[in-house]
């Protein structure tokens, strides 16, 4: 079976993940993968979804453009593409957080870093409110690291942009992040 990916954004509301996976089901579509936050009044939600073989893309499209506009909902529809020039390399977990004033650059600064030692980001939750308080400006980056990564090089790299940005930082395995947060 075909995968599509489909993304629904717009004003928040309850309801919103109900109507996408009825229309979904209706067409017989089996749901795979779903991803969904609130950033600040507005949904953004991703679905994977396997599509049968008698439904065109653009059908199940036209029908979720239509049902979901009512709630005045944006809908995108695209293939599921198979991997391609880039593979996953062999990784581990890691958690990246980080706390500090709200300033321009902050996202692209911590990602660079990442990026430069080939880390994968697979989610990122970043919460600014402004101001100077550190405790309302959170990031937590859930990152795949290459296990050939320089551990070392790498740490030291986050910390001295951490610090250029007036950041605190903090990496850790997954595994223990989860072990300290459940207490």
């Amino acid at each position: 079976m075909e995968k599509i990916v489909i993304s629904v954004l717009g004003y928040d509301r309850p309801g919103i993940v109900a109507a996408v996976s009825r229309l979904l089901f209706e067409h017989e579509c089996n749901i795979e993968d779903v991803s969904q936050t609130i950033l600040q009044t507005e949904f953004a939600g991703v679905f994977v979804a396997s599509l049968p073989e008698q439904l065109q893309e653009q059908d199940l499209l036209s029908s979720l453009q239509t049902e979901l506009g009512k709630m005045g909902l944006s809908v995108h529809l695209k293939k599921l593409t198979p991997p391609g020039e880039w593979s996953t390399p062999e990784s581990e977990p890691f958690v990246i957080t980080t706390i500090g004033p709200d300033r321009l650059g902050l996202v692209a600064g911590m990602t660079d870093v990442m990026y430069g030692f080939g880390i994968n980001i697979t989610n990122l939750k970043a919460v600014f409110r402004g101001g100077e308080d550190p405790l309302n400006n959170v990031m937590i980056y859930e990152v795949n690291v290459p296990v050939a990564t320089d551990q070392r090089a790498f740490r030291a790299a986050l910390q001295e942009r951490a610090k250029e940005l007036d950041l605190d930082v903090s990496l850790q395995h997954r595994d223990i992040f989860e072990a300290i947060h459940r207490v």
